[in-house]
């Protein structure tokens, strides 16, 4: 494949989850020690200075028998939950141009699917099968083991109260679940800046977030079918994109504060109990990562591969290691390549085509973690989701995997929209900010090895050898 396949700005390839990790990176150990100090801080918070604490035997915050201003709770109201929303809302205001570019610029780096015929469109059956497989696998086992349930009824009390405002019209969104007709009716947006406006807040009548990704598919798709006569449209678009990466990147350089702020004030309302939920969650989140690693793609291989799974999985090892380590897909993609042309014997140009867009378009590990955080956190807030809104976390949650690829932090926003687009409070995204870092890496290895699997299926029939195009 000529490079001039590979897309036209180098970023866009990384995965979404395109972070280091801590020991390689300063910005992600900055990450990681605001994330500790709050959950730290939050912690003593809660044991020495929640309401009814005990001082010298006396309720810290009665006097003559009555309540009195809680200082605790004013503090996470006013101070550390106005940074962390500020520090949301930063990234809130170029969700839709990065979602409608990146969308859209992600079918235009693909374009050459129509000349490479039968191996583009298994490529895209493959990654289609993969990501759908991850999310809904996913979402069976947040529905089977309810890891949000674990917080007790005072305790989520206290959290939807806290975040009273965002909470306001849960119940209002529950009662307007749509079927899963309607859904699907409502992909195509009559009006799509309609729908844009009401994308992120929740209050389109449309599918919001939903019909916007498939406008920008379509567009995209347009893009792609008339790339010279739209040169100028495809370069406003990459601009757009890059900017909308800029702004996410200046947004990250505050997320050890607005992070730490974030976590604190969860921590500080919920004290231990949260923790337990959290631990809850990342079993779940693991165990979907593990079973789609040691079943799903054994199966796939098995069905669709000359190599046996065993064999595959020897050959890609030194890949995996490297996902694990930098957390990073793009980091990752050099690695890949070599493992596929020189371990795998895959054909060179059918590695770097599959492999390029798979860095962009399957992300197994992205959508299986989005839509798990999804309804681990509904669970949390006692929002309860209908079949037709379930669908649309899963339709959501693989166009999400493609819409933030290659964007350091970008799956922050797209998680939240997924999360207000069926009635769940934003700032609930802090609960889960403390085991993130650990599970990105984990979901990379994911999304690495399934990259090499759909090469491996796609390539199963080719009768092209690597040998024929030395490096």
């Amino acid at each position: 494949m000529p490079s001039s396949t590979a897309p036209p700005a180098g970023s866009s390839t990384a995965s979404r989850d395109a972070t280091a990790t801590p020991g390689g990176d300063p910005s992600a150990r900055r990450i990681l020690i605001g994330l500790l100090l709050g959950a730290v801080l939050g912690m003593v918070a809660n044991v020495l200075l929640r309401p009814g604490a005990p001082v010298d035997g006396v309720a810290a915050w009665d006097l003559n028998g009555d309540r009195v201003h809680d200082g605790l709770d004013w503090f996470c109201q006013n101070v550390t939950t106005v940074i962390g929303r500020l520090f949301l809302r930063l990234m809130f205001m170029v969700v839709l141009p990065l979602v409608v570019s990146a969308l859209a610029l992600a079918v235009v780096e693909i374009g050459d699917v129509r000349k490479l015929g039968r191996i583009g469109l298994r490529t895209l059956l493959f990654s289609g099968i993969l990501s759908a497989s991850a999310v809904l696998l996913g979402l069976t086992l947040v529905n089977l083991i309810r890891p949000g349930d674990a917080l007790s009824a005072e305790a989520r009390q206290a959290l939807v109260e806290r975040n009273a405002a965002g909470s306001a019209d849960v119940g209002q969104k529950a009662s307007k679940a749509k079927s899963v007709r309607d859904i699907v009716i409502d992909m195509i947006p009559e009006n799509p800046l309609q729908e844009m406006a009401g994308a992120i807040d929740g209050s389109s009548k449309g599918n919001g977030m939903l019909a916007v990704m498939f406008a920008s598919l379509f567009l995209g798709a347009a893009l792609a079918a008339k790339p010279a006569e739209c040169r100028g449209v495809i370069s406003f678009l990459e601009g757009l994109n890059s900017v909308a990466m800029t702004i996410i990147g200046w947004a990250m350089t505050l997320a050890p504060l607005g992070a730490g702020c974030l976590v604190f004030s969860i921590v500080a309302t919920l004290g231990y109990e949260v923790l337990v939920t959290l631990a809850w969650f990342a079993v779940t989140v693991l165990l979907g990562l593990l079973l789609q690693l040691v079943v799903v793609y054994p199966l796939v291989l098995t069905l669709f591969s000359r190599v046996t799974p065993l064999a595959f999985f020897s050959k890609i090892s030194e890949a995996m290691q490297v996902a694990f380590g930098t957390s990073s897909s793009n980091a990752t993609l050099p690695t890949a390549l070599r493992v596929a042309e020189q371990n795998l014997q895959l054909p060179r140009e059918t590695a770097r085509f599959v492999l390029t867009v798979g860095a962009t378009g399957n992300q197994n590990g992205t959508a299986l973690y989005e839509g798990v955080v999804v309804l681990f956190l509904a669970q949390v807030f006692g929002v309860e989701l209908s079949l037709g809104q379930q669908v649309m976390v899963v339709l959501m949650s693989i166009l999400a995997g493609i819409g933030t690829a290659g964007v350091p932090g970008g799956s922050l926003p797209l998680i939240v929209v997924l999360m207000r687009s069926v009635g769940v409070p934003g700032e609930g995204i802090g609960i889960i900010m403390g085991v993130d870092r650990i599970l990105d890496m984990c979901r990379t290895v994911l999304n690495v090895t399934g990259d090499l699997v759909v090469a491996t299926c796609v390539s199963g029939d080719a009768e092209e050898p690597a040998t024929e195009h030395p490096a």
